[in-house]
C-alpha cells in the first residue's frame, strides 16, 4: 500500500523532459510510482487530486549559510517555504566546526567573525547555537534529527587553520607538520560527513577584528595540499572565492582555481556570476576559467542568480558600501565623527570617485545614489520620505543625489533604511543572462540564505525565478527552469537519488499553483534570538513541499515536520568526477 497518492499533477520531472500528467505515490519517504494519471491502481492510505497544479523535485540550494540558523529555525526559512528541500552550507571558508577542544575561546572568535563576514546576529549566534561540538562530526550530530531540510556541509578553511594553528592562523604560515595535521583533520571531518573544503581568498572578508580572515593567509602549497586531500574522499567538491568574484578574475587567481580543481579531480564552484549588458567583458573573462580547467581536466562552475536580489543598506551599519575602497575608513568611525567626515563635501567628493573608479568592481554598481530609495526613516526632518526616491528629492531640495541622501541619512543619526535600485534591470541584461544560462559550467544559486539576514533577502529565488519564467519575462520554459534549480545543482554535489522524481528517489517534491507561484516582499521582522532582526519574504502558490515524503508546507505555512536529514559525503552523496 502507498502512504500517499498525488494524483492528476502537472509532472515537471527535473530532467528537462516535457510536462505530463501524473500520479505519483509515496511509500517509505521514497517515490514508488510514477504513472499516467487515474492509471495508479495501487491503493493509498491518502490522496489529493493536484489537477491543475505542478509537481516537481524539491528545489536545492547550492550556497547557503544556514549552518546556525538551523539550531534555532529547523525550517530554514524563508527557504523552505519557497520549495527548497535541500540546502548546501559551510561555503566561503566559514564553518562553526571543527572547534579545537583545548582553545574554548575560539567559539567566541568564531561568532564574531561570523557576524562580521556573513552578517549574523551576535545575539542570535550567542543564544542560539548549542556551541557543544568540538569534532565536524559532533558538529553534524548537534543537527541530526532536528531539521526540516536537508542538509550538508563544506568544511572551512579558516576553521581547519584556526584549530590547528589557534590565533596564529591570521598572519601566519603553517609549519610542515601543522600543514599535516591540517590536512588530517580535513580527511577526518569529509569521514565524519563534510562535503569537501571550502575557502576564501577575498580582500572583502575579515573577521571580528577586522583583520583578513585566517584562509586568506594561506600560500598555494597549503591550498593544494587541501585540494588533493579532498580528491581521496568519495563525494566531495570545492567551493573557493577569491578577489576577482566581484568582478573579473586576474590571471594568477585563474591559474590557482584551474589547479585546485584539477589537483582534486573535483569540481570547484565559486559564486556570484554578476551578468551586466553595461560591462560586456565581465562573462566571457570569468568563464575563461571553465574552458581553461575543461583542458586541465576539471571543472570550474559558476554560480549565478536568476532574480535581483533585494537588499537594503544603511550608512549606520556594515554593508556592502563599506567593501567599497576607501569608505570602509569613513564608514568605520564612531557614528558622530562620520556623521562630521560625511559632511565634508571634500570627503564625500572623494568617496564619490572612488565608488566610480575601475578599483571598486563590482561595486560601481552602488555609486548611482540618484536612484536610491529611501526606506524607514525617523527623524521629524525626514517624515514623507519613505518610499521616495533620492534623485526626486534632490532636484527638489537643488543639491546633488549624494549630498542629499547623507543629508537625510546624518538626520537620522544614520539609521536610514537604503534600498539601492538595480542598475541591470534592462533588456539586453535579461538577454544575457538567458544566454548565459546555457553554458554547462553555469548553475542557478548564489542565496547566500542564512546570512545578511538584515541586509539581504535571496533565498526566495526560487519561487521569484518560476513566476518570472511562467507569467512574466518568460526567458526559459517551466522544463528547463525546473531542471536548473534541481536535477542541474543535485548533479554538481552528486546527490544520491535526489534532483528528479523517479521511481526509487527520496520524496523530496513541491506542489505549485502556476497562476499565482511567486515571491512576496521582502519585510523586516525580529524573529531572531535577541530579537534581531532579518528580511523575511513568503511564498505565494506554494500548495504543499514534502521532504523525504513527510509534508513540511501546506498552503504556505509550515506544518511543524522534521523530516529533513544530515547529508553526509559518500553516504548521501557519489563522486562526480571531472575528468
Amino acid at each position: 500500500m502507498l502512504d500517499h497518492l498525488i494524483h492528476g499533477a502537472t509532472l515537471v520531472d527535473g530532467t528537462g523532459a516535457p510536462a505530463r500528467t501524473a500520479d505519483v505515490g509515496l511509500r517509505a519517504g521514497r517515490v514508488a510510482v510514477v504513472t499516467a494519471a487515474g492509471s495508479c491502481e495501487e491503493p493509498a492510505r491518502s490522496t489529493e487530486d493536484a489537477t491543475g497544479l505542478v509537481l516537481t523535485p524539491g528545489f536545492v540550494d547550492p550556497h547557503t549559510h544556514y549552518d546556525a540558523q538551523l539550531f534555532w529555525d529547523p525550517y530554514a526559512t524563508p527557504s523552505l517555504g519557497h520549495g527548497v528541500t535541500t540546502v548546501a552550507g559551510g561555503n566561503c571558508g566559514f564553518t562553526l566546526a571543527p572547534l579545537n577542544p583545548d582553545r574554548p575561546q575560539d567559539a567566541d572568535y568564531t561568532r564574531r567573525m561570523m557576524c562580521r563576514v556573513e552578517g549574523m546576529s551576535l545575539a542570535a549566534l550567542e543564544q542560539g547555537v548549542p556551541w557543544g561540538w568540538s569534532s565536524f562530526g559532533e558538529y553534524l550530530a548537534a543537527l541530526d534529527g532536528r531539521t526540516a531540510v536537508n542538509a550538508g556541509f563544506m568544511v572551512g578553511h579558516c576553521a581547519l587553520r584556526r584549530h590547528v594553528m589557534g590565533p596564529d592562523a591570521v598572519g601566519g604560515q603553517p609549519t610542515p607538520d601543522q600543514l599535516d595535521t591540517m590536512v588530517a583533520l580535513l580527511k577526518q571531518s569529509m569521514a565524519e560527513g563534510g562535503w569537501g573544503l571550502s575557502t576564501t581568498r577575498s580582500t572583502t572578508h575579515s573577521d571580528g577584528d577586522g583583520s583578513p580572515v585566517a584562509s586568506r593567509h594561506a600560500d598555494r602549497s597549503e591550498l593544494l595540499a587541501l585540494c588533493r586531500a579532498v580528491g581521496e574522499h568519495p563525494g566531495t567538491q570545492i567551493e573557493a572565492i577569491v578577489t576577482g568574484c566581484l568582478d573579473r578574475f586576474a590571471d594568477e587567481e585563474i591559474e590557482l582555481l584551474v589547479d585546485m580543481t584539477a589537483t582534486a579531480g573535483r569540481a570547484v564552484n565559486w559564486n556570484v556570476l554578476t551578468i551586466d549588458a553595461a560591462v560586456p567583458a565581465r562573462v566571457p573573462r570569468q568563464l575563461l576559467a571553465s574552458e581553461r580547467a575543461r583542458a586541465a581536466g576539471g571543472r570550474i562552475v559558476a554560480l549565478t542568480m536568476p532574480i535581483l536580489t533585494p537588499m537594503n543598506m544603511s550608512l549606520g551599519t556594515f554593508c556592502a558600501l563599506n567593501l567599497i575602497p576607501g569608505w570602509g575608513e569613513v564608514l568605520g568611525l564612531p557614528v558622530p565623527e562620520r556623521i562630521a567626515r560625511l559632511a565634508d563635501p571634500a570627503v564625500r567628493a572623494e568617496l564619490l570617485r572612488r565608488a566610480e573608479s575601475p578599483e571598486a568592481g563590482v561595486f560601481r554598481r552602488l555609486a548611482d545614489f540618484g536612484r536610491y530609495v529611501i526606506g524607514d526613516t525617523y527623524a521629524a526632518a525626514n517624515d514623507g520620505l519613505s518610499g521616495r526616491v533620492v534623485r526626486d528629492i534632490a532636484a527638489e531640495r537643488g543639491q546633488d543625489p549624494f549630498g542629499t541622501l547623507v543629508e537625510i541619512c546624518s538626520a537620522d543619526g544614520l539609521r536610514t533604511v537604503l534600498w539601492p535600485m538595480p542598475t541591470d534591470n534592462d533588456p539586453a541584461s535579461w538577454e544575457l543572462r538567458r544566454e548565459t544560462w546555457a553554458h554547462p559550467d553555469v548553475l542557478l544559486g548564489g542565496s547566500d540564505a542564512g546570512a545578511h539576514l538584515d541586509r539581504m533577502c535571496g533565498a526566495p529565488y526560487t519561487t521569484r525565478f518560476l513566476g518570472d519564467c511562467l507569467r512574466r519575462r518568460r526567458l526559459v520554459p517551466l522544463e528547463q527552469a525546473v531542471r536548473m534549480l534541481t536535477a542541474d545543482p543535485a548533479g554538481l554535489f552528486g546527490l544520491r537519488d535526489r534532483g528528479t522524481v523517479a521511481p526509487g528517489n527520496h520524496a523530496d517534491l513541491v506542489l505549485f499553483d502556476p497562476e499565482r507561484i511567486d515571491a512576496g516582499p521582502a519585510t523586516l521582522v525580529r524573529d531572531l534570538p535577541g530579537d534581531s532582526p532579518r528580511l523575511d519574504s513568503r511564498a505565494e502558490g506554494m500548495v504543499s513541499v514534502r521532504v523525504n515524503g513527510v509534508e513540511t508546507v501546506r498552503d504556505d505555512k509550515l506544518t511543524g515536520a522534521v523530516p529533513g536529514r544530515v547529508l553526509r559525503s559518500g553516504r548521501d552523496t557519489r563522486t562526480v568526477p571531472t575528468r
